[in-house]
């Protein structure tokens, strides 16, 4: 569903976000395109572990672009905001995994308590916030330090 936010930058820092229809609700990001992609995440963090039935209804652009958050310094933005994690449905995959390591994620999950399933759920989305923190650490390391090649997980500078 697309919902309107306001996106600023004030002088020295990044782009900051505000959804309006989720009231606290922000982030923000060193560029534009890191604000926007940003938002998503911010929404479901926003509302982990509260219990709410269904999204907020969206603002119209015109009552914002007259409320005290809109500035001369600011900009709205029309974000696409995915609500399905309030109420997911589950879907049913197949894939393929050879015999041995299945038995080692079989033996993983009993031992953790949990269905092969919810192992799997859980690995991707451990492997997904990783590849976040990467993500965010590549940006705040400088240039100058690079992966060596040669030997992966080593750095060096130039």
């Amino acid at each position: 569903m697309k919902y309107p936010v306001i996106i600023h930058k004030d002088e020295d820092t990044g782009y900051g976000v505000t959804i309006p229809d989720i009231p606290g609700c922000f982030t923000c990001g060193d560029t534009q395109e890191e604000a926007i992609l940003n938002i998503q995440e911010s929404v479901e963090l926003y509302y982990h572990g509260e219990d709410i039935s269904e999204p907020p209804a969206p603002s119209q652009m015109e009552d914002l672009l007259n409320s005290d958050l809109y500035t001369r310094d600011s900009f709205l933005y029309l974000a696409d905001i995915d609500f399905a994690f309030i109420a997911p449905k589950t879907q049913r995959v197949n894939i393929t995994v050879p015999e041995y390591k299945l038995v080692k994620i079989d033996r993983a999950a009993k031992a953790r308590g949990i269905s092969r399933s919810a192992f799997f759920v859980d690995s991707a989305e451990q492997h997904i916030r990783d590849l976040s923190v990467e993500k965010t650490v590549k940006r705040a390391v400088p240039h100058e330090i690079q992966q060596r090649s040669d030997r992966p997980g080593q750095h060096y500078i130039d």
